[in-house]
């Protein structure tokens, strides 16, 4: 999809127009063939930089190139898997063309290009660049704030559910989230990296009221990092502690069933014994079922306690 964006520079008025003008913003999502070839024929500028954003596995980074400049970062997404939540990332691709053009790419349509089609950012023009990118990287951070605290609380959740009953749908839950924490943090540090350099002054001239929201954006982006680490740390431990009770458990269960067997195989080894063809004690006394039903239980009672007094029953 492809759609053409400006905000006038006499009434600063937000609109959507059909050709390519200066100080515009593109944005392409899911783009097909014919509409990157359009963009890049009009705006003569390579494919490459377009296609880049496109991989699902490309790393967040910054690539310069005559008088273009691509950034790719990872934003966050959450996607449904079989009516289920998950959270994961994705590259978004922005694109400065001789300063007269700014393209946004992208897979699927995402929170953070929306909210700008939406008018929801202060401050926002289209024409200028340096601003956008900025407005971009702290608006993303701070998705990802937000992503995590929502993290945190299906995580609670599914823990309480586990200390009332353990079930694998439980376990693979917390496994799921667990998952999640390494992408997301795996791309903030990633995202980090770019904001750093771009703080460096040499990727793109910074203007002096830019400067505080690229140093929010960092800081934002730190808080994530801190808190995605902290949570996977928490889950991590969750998950060993949930598995050496489910271990010990077994054990448990494995220990009384041994027990159990022990007690019960007294009377079946008596009763094989005394079912052979030889001469035996109390065969021809007729109390004799009667005496080793009473010897069988004697046993088994003194199995059952020495047993009971190992703690194995």
């Amino acid at each position: 999809m492809l759609s053409i964006y400006n905000t006038n520079l006499e009434t600063n008025k937000f609109e959507e127009i059909k050709e390519f003008k200066k100080g515009a913003w593109i944005n392409l999502v899911n783009p097909s063939e014919e509409e990157i070839k359009k963009v890049c024929t009009s705006l003569n500028i390579e494919e490459d930089f377009i296609r880049y954003p496109l991989d699902y596995e490309e790393q967040a980074r910054i690539d310069i190139e005559d008088d273009m400049t691509l950034f790719v970062i990872d934003v966050p997404v959450i996607e449904r898997s079989k009516d289920e939540k998950v959270y994961t990332t994705m590259p978004l691709g922005m694109i400065t063309v001789r300063d007269d053009y700014f393209i946004t790419v992208s897979l699927k349509k995402n929170r953070i290009i929306d909210s700008f089609e939406k008018q929801a950012i202060k401050g926002f023009f289209t024409y200028k660049k340096t601003r956008f990118i900025l407005q971009v990287l702290f608006l993303n951070a701070s998705y990802f704030l937000t992503d995590l605290k929502k993290i945190n609380k299906e995580a609670e959740s599914t823990i309480a559910s586990l200390q009332k009953t353990m079930r694998n749908k439980e376990l693979m839950n917390l496994s799921s989230i667990e998952n999640s924490l390494v992408y997301i943090t795996t791309s903030l540090k990633a995202n980090e990296i770019v904001m750093e350099k771009t703080l460096r002054g040499k990727i793109i001239k910074l203007y002096e009221e830019d400067e505080d929201i690229l140093e929010d954006a960092i800081i934002e982006n730190k808080q994530a990092i801190e808190m995605s680490r902290t949570y996977s740390d928490i889950l991590s431990r969750t998950m060993d502690t949930y598995a050496s009770i489910i271990s010990n458990n077994l054990n448990v269960v494995m220990k009384f069933l041994t027990s159990v067997t022990i007690v019960l195989s007294i009377p079946t080894l008596i009763a094989s014994i005394w079912g052979m063809n030889v001469q035996l004690p109390f065969q021809n006394n007729p109390y004799g079922f009667l005496i080793l039903v009473g010897i069988t239980t004697g046993i088994s009672l003194i199995a059952y306690f020495i047993l009971r007094k190992k703690d194995m029953i």
